[in-house]
């Protein structure tokens, strides 16, 4: 595995993670802190990576972005497993 498949895979996961098992207002506080921590990248732990998976958290609790995440995370699903057979397919509790 190479390591774009290997950062597709640990986005896909948070991101299907949070989508699957945070109720609405903690998965937007989650998304809110990510961001705050991709700011302050520079810190050691923290890095810039944080900034964009925290802004894609909170677009899963915004109906007009909702819709783009889902097709992001195919297209993560796609990279990460290329050889899987299986279709990302989003949950209905959204």
């Amino acid at each position: 595995m190479n390591a774009r498949q290997r950062i597709a895979e640990i986005t896909f996961r948070l991101l299907r993670w949070a989508n699957d098992h945070l109720p609405t207002g903690v998965r937007a506080a989650v998304g809110v802190l990510f961001t705050l921590g991709g700011v302050l990248g520079f810190l050691p732990i923290l890095g810039f990576w944080m900034l964009p998976l925290g802004l894609a958290i909170i677009a899963l609790d915004i109906p007009p972005m909702r819709r783009r995440i889902h097709l992001w995370m195919a297209r993560l699903h796609r990279t990460a497993y290329p050889d899987s057979n299986e279709t990302y397919t989003p949950t209905s509790n959204q």
